[in-house]
């Protein structure tokens, strides 16, 4: 059995294809897919987008402030530049404090570049993310329908 090269978020308006990088951030590569097997993210709301930013999800609680029962990761930061599609760990002030958040890059956002793990790109259904409702945290919030990985 081959290793999962692509993430898919089934939202509310379709499909978000995202091809993962381990060449970039293996370890978190790693936690995201075990996650997504786990079915973990499935249901879970994108808690805070913000219009020509990013939209940020994969806490179960909803409120920014949970994460999985998986130990917090170290930061593996790259030179790979946040620019919209790109998929980046959320964190606390701490860089090694990655768990389950994540944020897709609704723009470019290269002020974040070396302070973030960047773990994948999305290379089809930009739309369904650009298509989230905006808000901190939105009133009616998008989720994550169901999260799977593929070969």
């Amino acid at each position: 059995m081959s290793e999962p090269s692509t993430l898919v978020l089934t939202l509310d308006s379709g499909d978000v294809r995202i091809k993962l990088r381990p060449d970039l951030a293996p370890k978190h590569v790693e936690r995201i897919v075990k996650l997504a097997d786990d079915g973990f993210y499935d249901g879970v709301i994108f808690h805070r987008v913000i219009d020509g930013f990013m939209a940020q999800g994969g806490d179960p609680s909803g409120t920014g402030m949970g994460g999985s029962k998986e130990p917090n990761l170290n930061q593996e930061f790259s030179a790979e530049p946040h620019v919209r599609g790109v998929c980046s760990m959320a964190r606390t002030n701490d860089p090694n404090t990655a768990n389950s958040q994540f944020f897709i890059c609704l723009d470019d956002a290269t002020f974040l570049d070396r302070q973030y793990t960047v773990w994948g790109e999305v290379t089809e259904g930009m739309e369904h993310v650009d298509a989230l409702p905006k808000g901190e945290p939105p009133r009616a919030p998008g989720k994550i329908v169901k999260a799977r990985t593929e070969a």
